[in-house]
């Protein structure tokens, strides 16, 4: 079935799920890429059976997507990127096709990161992560330098914010995982729709919400997606992780790795004061600013997102 014809939308004005095209309207690779199991244990996390993707010859790049999306988030910009590198792009534990359990704390999933790289064979290679996988490339690059070659930072969250302190302690009320389960099994993919937000929303399609709405059908994937939401952006963990570049800033020590930052002026998801707050504790770090784009830069811009890359 052919994607059906449509004009970009009104800036950040999200459609009815009921007229979602089947298939997206920009055409994409990715259900044609080779995926393989790879097997990583990790001290923290323990065994998984990680779903990758591995596209292109050359050094190795590795892509690392942000919450409550996968791998399927690179789809506009792997084709070009696998031009020159030999692009691995995995789902991490909890999403897309990578099944786990267990608590997904920042630093559970930073250290299962340093260990799939090196199963990956990818250790030291430059590591590109959105949202959440630039967060943990972060945390890694502190726990591990050696880990990573270098690291672009994605809209990224990483310093507290008032939304960050309200989710807190909203995910510590009692039954707040169980509530939040209730809401999300009605219809998974109708709230992958609904919290996932491009700037050009007519990107949207039924291939999509079905790709990031498949963990969430499941009691067990539901209840990773709330220690995403609970651990993984735990506020305490991120103040400690903002009081570690502040140190390093203090003492006039350098981030351990390579980083570049970039980020959105029109992110309604991570604000732009976050990746200026990064900036200021990451003194000589160059950050680059995307106008008209979204939290999903790759998505919504591939084009202004390949040239900073």
């Amino acid at each position: 079935m052919a994607p059906r014809a449509t004009v970009p939308s009104a800036p950040f004005t999200q459609g009815r799920f009921a007229d979602l095209p089947a298939l997206p309207r920009q055409p994409h690779p990715w259900m044609t890429l080779p995926v393989y199991r790879l097997p990583v244990v990790s001290g923290l996390l323990g065994s998984t059976d990680v779903a990758v993707r591995e596209v292109g010859e050359g050094p190795p790049l590795v892509l690392v997507h942000g919450l409550m999306t996968s791998g399927y988030s690179w789809r506009y910009v792997v084709e070009a990127l696998s031009s020159s590198h030999r692009v691995i792009i995995p789902d991490l534990p909890g999403a897309g096709e990578t099944v786990a359990q267990g608590r997904m704390s920042a630093p559970a999933l930073a250290e299962w990161l340093g260990v799939f790289l090196h199963a990956a064979g990818a250790r030291g290679a430059p590591v590109i992560g959105n949202s959440m996988g630039g967060y943990l490339g972060m945390h890694l690059a502190l726990m591990d330098p050696d880990a990573l070659g270098s690291l672009l930072v994605v809209h990224a969250p990483g310093v507290v914010t008032p939304r960050m302190r309200a989710l807190h302690v909203a995910m510590r009320l009692p039954l707040a995982s169980w509530v939040l389960g209730g809401l999300v099994s009605v219809s998974p993919t109708r709230w992958v729709h609904a919290n996932v937000h491009y700037r050009d929303e007519s990107l949207k399609s039924l291939e999509e919400a079905s790709v990031y709405g498949q963990p969430l059908s499941t009691r067990a994937g539901r209840a990773g997606f709330a220690s995403w939401l609970r651990d993984g952006l735990d506020a305490r963990t991120m103040a400690a992780f903002e009081r570690a570049l502040a140190w390093r800033r203090q003492d006039g020590e350098p981030f351990p790795v390579p980083i570049h930052l970039l980020y959105a002026t029109t992110d309604p998801m991570v604000p732009p004061s976050v990746g200026r707050r990064l900036a200021k504790l990451l003194p000589g770090v160059p950050i680059t600013w995307l106008d008209d784009s979204s939290h999903f830069a790759h998505v919504d811009t591939p084009g202004p997102f390949l040239d900073a890359v």
